[in-house]
């Protein structure tokens, strides 16, 4: 059976359309608005094998807070369709990902229950027009809307960019695995 999802939100601040395939082959289109987002989209689904067609419109005139907490939102649900009601998956995932002089780990947990702990140090404000508190923002609403348990730190950098980017594909090649499938649920209590 096929691990796809489509999801759809409209607010009066956001319009995102999101598909996705958890057993993907490498096809992503991202575009949020935001060319720092659209890449570290990019890298997330690309190196956590999820073939993803995503277009965002957001009130970027503001700034881009609900741009990127809402396509958290939206993955994160996208995501819980795609594993479908069994959530016969191998639950944990561990990566660490090296990026030139940073280095960032992220271990999750597909647990049904979302808990986010989020560990970094951005030395300035923006990354392009991205703003680095937005990293944070992205992973909460990821982790809410997913039932995930999300641990994910920075653990050293100097370049934001590589910051950043570490984080994201440290949380791809965690969830890729997390989300790899299981003949059973996962759990003493036979559910999640």
């Amino acid at each position: 059976m096929p691990r796809t999802a489509e999801v759809s939100r409209k607010t009066k601040e956001t319009e995102i359309r999101l598909f996705v395939n958890l057993d993907g082959t490498g096809l992503v289109k991202v575009e949020t608005g935001i060319p720092f987002f659209n890449h570290m989209l990019g890298a997330f689904f690309l190196h956590g094998g999820i073939d993803a067609d995503l277009t965002v419109k957001g009130d970027l005139e503001v700034d881009c807070h609900h741009t990127v907490e809402d396509t958290g939102i939206v993955i994160g649900q996208a995501v819980l369709k795609a594993i479908g009601s069994s959530k016969a998956v191998k639950r944990f995932g561990t990566a660490h990902i090296p990026m030139d002089e940073a280095l960032s780990r992220c271990c999750v947990d597909v647990s049904g229950r979302p808990y986010l702990v989020f560990s970094a140090e951005f030395k300035n404000q923006f990354i392009g027009n991205f703003d680095t508190g937005m990293v944070e923002e992205f992973m909460r609403a990821l982790s809410v809307n997913m039932g995930l348990a999300l641990h994910i730190a920075n653990l050293y950098g100097q370049d934001d960019h590589h910051k950043a980017e570490s984080m994201f594909k440290a949380l791809a090649q965690a969830l890729k695995k997390a989300l790899s499938p299981s003949k059973k649920v996962l759990s003493t209590k036979g559910t999640l």
